[in-house]
């Protein structure tokens, strides 16, 4: 006869069936889960991207001669010798002047399979060579094909007999979104091909870095050398160039957005330089006393502080006064805005423009200059020095605020002629003078009158202070 069967049987056995459904749908999603993943290119894990991507990222080291003075006070004081030089002269002797190699650390990353790479001005500005060592171990020796010290890009290119290396795509920064999932690979303190990941804190960051801000803010460690890597998303693309840190900060990092670069990468390539818009005005930040006292709805918007004469602006008429809050279709919401816009669009082109005038909007089409030096300099006091090649502003609020500054004591650099005395050098829009010649710079009127009595061909000393470091830099007139 046989033996009934406990109800703990049926209990088991309903369990178990249970059981296997469940990990069956489970298994069901997560194939489901993997397909719609690859199907949207995503993938699966950190590993899988860095995999991907770290082949055509690289290092960079830049080399460059400084020339060093035997005795400094002969060099240091103008036309007229120190008589420290006589006494340095007495005990040490007439001591030659030296020449120091300095090196520099980056990071960049392939775009093509040529060999032409992205990374930022200030690792190969003023360098006497440049060698790349690329994931795999090889090496290569590299030259400057374009740069541009206003945004910090840079296009140098290196020569592979075999054509094949290995490229980054590049992606879209304007459907960035803030939270999205992103990593930083570079060469930190020259720990080459280090991986970093975070999210995007922020977009549109303006840090006072130069005229054309426009940030993407990172929590992704980004540290000295990371400089000129790329900054990736999910989709394994390149979407921006890691450029900036925030000195003392933990987790606040910047890069340039990739479409930037993507407009100056063909004129870098072609031409070596970047070609931008110019209208023909100087523009300030609309605060809310100045928006009260236009009868303003908000502060949004450029206000024009002054238009010069037989301009792109003066001929559309423009003036003193208007605040211009729209520019070829595009919102302005700041100063900074217009400043991109104006240099983004093309060279020749007529576009409308939006200004509130008295309280009342009014459109008026405006074409478009090409920016030049001369241009710049007749729009700025005192302009860019030829003898130089930069030029210089009083330190206002708003400049204290974006450099964290606890004074207002010297001039900040405003703007660098590329290939000039002071970009070879490596000055920096952003960089805050101090003393030149051992002579404190309190404010723009110092400045002039200390350089103008430098004597021309023989090395200036310049006190710089840039993100909380102070130091030396030596350029020759």
């Amino acid at each position: 006869m046989k033996k009934k069967r406990s109800s703990s049987y049926f209990i088991s056995v309903f369990l178990l069936v249970f059981l296997m459904t469940i990990v069956g749908n489970q298994a069901g999603c997560s194939s489901s889960s993997k397909k719609e993943s690859e199907v949207i290119g995503y993938p699966q894990s950190f590993v899988e991207l860095a995999e991907r991507v770290k082949p055509a990222v690289v290092n960079i080291s830049a080399t460059k001669t400084v020339r060093v003075p035997g005795n400094p006070f002969r060099h240091f004081f103008g036309p007229q010798e120190s008589p420290f030089g006589d006494f340095f002269g007495r005990f040490f002797g007439e001591i030659p002047d030296r020449e120091l190699k300095q090196q520099s650390l980056g990071s960049g990353f392939i775009v093509d399979k040529e060999g032409l790479i992205i990374t930022n001005n200030h690792v190969v500005a003023g360098a006497n060579e440049i060698k790349v060592k690329l994931a795999d171990g090889r090496e290569f020796k590299a030259k400057v094909i374009g740069r541009d010290s206003k945004m910090d890009i840079a296009l140098i290119k290196i020569s592979s007999p075999f054509r094949d290396l290995p490229t980054l795509p590049l992606g879209d920064s304007e459907t960035v979104q803030v939270g999205e999932w992103v990593i930083a690979v570079g060469n930190p303190f020259g720990l080459g091909n280090t991986v970093t990941q975070g999210i995007i804190s922020a977009t549109g960051r303006v840090i006072g870095a130069g005229p054309y801000d426009n940030f993407l803010q990172t929590d992704a460690p980004i540290n000295p050398g990371n400089s000129g890597g790329p900054l990736v998303s999910l989709k394994g693309e390149a979407v921006g160039i890691c450029t900036a840190i925030v000195a003392g900060g933990q987790g606040i990092g910047f890069a340039i957005p990739i479409n930037m670069a993507k407009t100056a990468i063909p004129q870098l390539k072609e031409k070596g330089r970047v070609i931008r818009g110019w209208i023909g005005v100087t523009i300030q930040t609309i605060t809310p006393e100045i928006a009260q006292s236009l009868g303003l709805k908000s502060e949004k918007g450029a206000l024009v502080a002054d238009v010069v004469p037989d301009g792109p602006a003066a001929a559309a008429g423009i003036a003193t006064g208007d605040v211009i809050i729209s520019f070829n279709g595009k919102e302005v919401k700041s100063f900074s805005d217009l400043s991109r816009y104006v240099a983004e669009t093309a060279v020749g082109k007529t576009v409308p423009v939006r200004i509130v005038r008295s309280g009342k909007e009014t459109e008026v089409k405006v074409t478009v200059a090409e920016m030049t030096e001369e241009k710049i300099a007749a729009q700025r006091e005192g302009g860019v020095r030829k003898d130089i090649g930069i030029a210089v502003e009083n330190i206002t609020a708003q400049w204290q605020r974006q450099l964290g500054l606890k004074d207002r004591k010297g001039v900040v650099v405003v703007d660098v002629e590329q290939g000039s005395p002071a970009d070879l050098a490596g000055i920096q829009v952003g960089d805050v003078i101090k003393e030149i010649n051992r002579i404190k710079i309190g404010s723009l009127k110092d400045y002039e009158k200390v350089v103008a009595g430098v004597e021309k061909g023989k090395p200036v000393l310049f006190l710089i202070k840039r993100e909380g470091q102070t130091f030396f830099v030596s350029i020759t007139f």
